[in-house]
């Protein structure tokens, strides 16, 4: 599983949880987008969650 290049946030487990209280597990995953990104290595495709996205952290490429 990939994670954000900005802020390295990847997926998490936890639990559904029932009316009943019955426990299962679960995955809760990141929203990654392959995007063209301006880095200090010139531009490159790396996957970006959408916060640091929509938070500016990112300078796409053109």
């Amino acid at each position: 599983m990939a994670s954000c290049y900005v802020c390295g946030k990847q997926k998490v487990t936890g639990n559904n949880i029932s009316h009943a209280n019955n426990k299962t597990r679960r995955v809760i995953m990141p929203n990654l987008q392959r995007m063209r990104i301006m880095t200090d290595k010139g531009v490159r495709r790396q996957y970006v969650c959408t916060r640091c996205l929509r938070s500016g952290l990112v300078k796409k490429a053109i």
